[in-house]
């Protein structure tokens, strides 16, 4: 016998869940119509390997690196366009997805996809809130 509730979770695993989003009135089609981000959700445990990536304990005190964190974030659940695009890299004569990412992305917009990509991962606070609660 199961619950409504477990029927549910076995009909909607969270391992593909994938959303479009408009990130800034920057991004139109030649019509003028909006160029959606294709983003997909942050598994616990990708969030917790980002979180430990991005933490550097010096002594006693931890540091973390949320610009480094975002910038991870966004390069991985980013499906379209893609930021590990080679022959974009190229194009724009980057190195690595976080160059071409701050090549082609304003702050804002980084932030903005950072956001939705949290949303869509279940998170409704601050991510900086639940890394640092983490640290803790």
């Amino acid at each position: 016998m199961s619950s409504s509730l477990q029927d549910f979770l076995n009909a909607n695993p969270v391992d593909n869940l994938t959303e479009e989003v408009v990130v800034s009135p920057r991004f139109k089609d030649q019509d003028g119509n909006p160029l959606k981000f294709r983003i997909k959700a942050m598994t616990n445990k990708v969030f917790d390997d980002l979180r430990k990536r991005h933490t550097r304990v010096k002594g006693r005190k931890s540091e973390f690196d949320a610009g480094a964190f975002n910038l991870s974030v966004v390069i991985g659940h980013t499906l379209e366009p893609s930021f590990k695009d080679a022959a974009s890299l190229q194009k724009l004569g980057c190195d690595t997805p976080e160059e071409y990412v701050e090549r082609v992305l304003l702050a804002g917009e980084v932030t903005t996809l950072v956001n939705e990509i949290q949303k869509l991962s279940g998170f409704d606070i601050d991510m900086a809130d639940l890394v640092e609660e983490a640290k803790n």
